[in-house]
């Protein structure tokens, strides 16, 4: 596992209650120190609404070890990667792990709308290459879009989709385009919720109530943003203003400014609303 932020720790999580062998890594000695934090308050949290055993809570966190990238990704039989929604970053990382995972190991992404043909294209395996898009919170979450890349090999599709599978998860099989399914439909609506605040058509307590109580929403558009990130929303709206061409994805302008600001949603303590911990 690549990357110990929000999403990482919550994969390395389901992959290790679910009894694989895991080994989380990020360049940050902190951030591990955190996503393993985080791990175990999640675990805690099963154990107390009876999901768990104490038992089991143990193992989990018994079968997560923490390691450099590069070793991580040595003896691996599949490496999920979810650091920064980056080009670049991801580029990088993927030249890397190529060098250093065993041939037969399956590279996937958890990118949320960056190109998986892209990034299969900066490593030497692009059959093994395959997008792995788990929802967050990964632990409550059922979906997984698993994204095909050009040359991902119907035998990597599978695979991906049987591992899918036996963590718990329902695989839904998407072509490689900006955004999938999920983010190509979600973004839009965010974008025009956010839309209607900056034009001062309602608060964001009223566009999330009408959202939910009106359509059935579990969640608010804009609670939705701030729980995904304002800084993540934005660059995946980016992703999907240039590589489709479409002005109806131009990103509203109070979120560029909301993240200019560092308001970034629940992960910085404030976006369209205050958290506190």
């Amino acid at each position: 596992m690549v990357g110990a932020g929000t999403m990482g720790s919550g994969i390395a999580h389901v992959f290790a209650q679910y009894g694989w062998a895991t080994t989380l890594s990020d360049v940050s000695a902190p951030a591990l120190e955190r996503a393993l934090e985080s791990v175990r308050r999640n675990l805690e949290r099963q154990v107390k609404k009876g999901g768990l055993t104490a038992e089991q809570r143990d193992a989990t966190l018994a079968r997560i070890r923490t390691a450099a990238p590069r070793d991580a990704a040595a003896d691996a039989d599949l490496v999920v990667e979810a650091a920064s929604e980056d080009p670049v970053t991801k580029f990088k990382i993927f030249g890397e792990l190529d060098a250093a995972a065993p041939p037969d190991a399956i590279l996937a992404s958890n990118t949320s709308s960056i190109s998986i043909t892209a990034i299969a294209g900066k490593t030497r395996r692009p059959a093994q290459v395959i997008g792995m898009h788990f929802m967050n919170p990964v632990p409550v979450m059922q979906l997984v879009e698993v994204i095909r890349g050009l040359e991902t090999s119907d035998q990597t599709t599978q695979r991906v989709l049987d591992i899918a599978t036996a963590l718990g998860k329902t695989p839904v099989t998407v072509r490689d385009a900006p955004g999938f399914v999920s983010n190509r439909v979600l973004l839009p609506m965010i974008n025009e919720a956010i839309f209607c605040v900056m034009e001062g058509v309602a608060t964001p307590e009223a566009v999330d109530t009408v959202m939910k109580l009106g359509m059935n929403h579990p969640l608010g558009p804009l609670a939705l943003a701030d729980l995904i990130g304002l800084d993540v929303c934005l660059a995946i709206l980016h992703v999907l203003h240039r590589d489709l061409g479409d002005d109806k994805y131009r990103p509203a302008p109070l979120l560029a400014q909301m993240v200019a600001a560092g308001r970034l949603g629940k992960k910085s303590g404030r976006g369209f609303y205050v958290y506190r911990d």
